[in-house]
């Protein structure tokens, strides 16, 4: 048995099939094949089913599949030791952002992080928190930065901002001269929210629980449309079809005088959100972590309420 052979189990095991897993591990098909059937004689037990357009994985091979991630990233554990031994920052970082962060966030953030650690660039990956957590799991990915709440995720944690949400109109709009707006006021309005996960979504229905009750169809919000995109439902409120909430960070000026949208703050309690950084209880290179924390306290979010730095939770 060889760690090769591991790595090959694993990547027919996610891409469900061998082509396209060879192509990961950049070797031929038949390479691919023959070493698995090889390590398939050693245990003397079948890992996949063959046949049809798609592989599937069998109980046991599930099991050693599983196991065979967890023998991947304690390797790369030891190769990353290693490496901390000399230059904690050395080499790149995968780091995962949710898309309603991304954009916002990672300009500044890349900026600051080439200026004070140009040795450890950033390896950048946008998704949703749910891919996102996998991504971390299954060793893809070092490190991500999402929003609070999480699925249950056994990761380590370092708070990093609060981001309120602000309400945002057409210039044309009677709301558009508010200078704070309640919750409750949303549900007599049409909302155009992002889609189905998106955790944004999510967020903003929590935090609004007047829009979470109204939500539903026929629930008393008069249309609800959704969106891919904060970008994409920005210009359809531009254009007069709804309001929106969004992250304060997306707002570089709350009161620009030249754009189509107007800016509304939430009145007291104003909804929020959380953002952390979440990283695998086994990636030793801690000292990447903070240098990513202590770059996000040094970008220039409008609106957000950065936190102190503290231990992982």
């Amino acid at each position: 048995m060889t760690l090769t052979e591991l790595k090959y189990i694993v990547a027919v095991a996610r891409a469900k099939h061998f082509g396209h897993a060879a192509e990961s591990c950049f070797v031929a098909q038949p390479t691919l094949s023959v070493a698995i059937k090889k390590l398939e004689d050693e245990l003397g037990v079948t890992l996949f089913e063959r046949g049809g357009s798609e592989v599937s994985v069998t109980p046991v091979g599930a099991q050693i599949v599983a196991q065979a991630e967890r023998v991947l990233e304690q390797t790369a554990a030891i190769k990353e030791t290693a490496k901390q031994n000399k230059d904690p920052l050395a080499g790149p970082l995968r780091l995962g952002v949710i898309y309603t962060i991304g954009p916002y966030l990672l300009p500044p953030l890349v900026k600051n992080l080439i200026d004070h650690v140009p040795q450890m660039p950033l390896v950048l990956q946008e998704n949703f928190t749910v891919k996102l957590l996998e991504l971390l799991r299954q060793g893809e990915l070092d490190a991500a930065i999402m929003a609070l709440p999480l699925p249950d995720h056994g990761m380590l944690m370092q708070t990093l901002y609060d981001e309120p949400f602000v309400v945002a109109t057409p210039r044309t709009h009677p709301w558009a001269q508010r200078r704070e707006i309640p919750a409750d006021d949303l549900k007599a309005e049409t909302m155009l929210l992002l889609g189905s996960g998106h955790c944004f979504r999510d967020q903003v229905l929590e935090v609004c629980p007047e829009m979470a009750r109204f939500s539903s169809p026929g629930n008393g919000m008069q249309r609800t449309f959704e969106g891919s995109s904060l970008e994409t439902i920005r210009h359809m409120v531009a254009s007069g079809i709804g309001l929106t909430v969004l992250p304060r960070a997306s707002v570089r000026d709350m009161n620009d005088p030249n754009g189509m949208l107007s800016f509304v703050p939430f009145s007291n309690p104003a909804p929020s959100r959380r953002v952390v950084i979440a990283w695998r209880k086994s990636f030793t290179r801690r000292a990447a972590i903070e240098a990513v924390c202590n770059a996000v306290a040094q970008c220039d979010l409008p609106g957000v309420d950065m936190l102190t730095l503290d231990k992982a939770a």
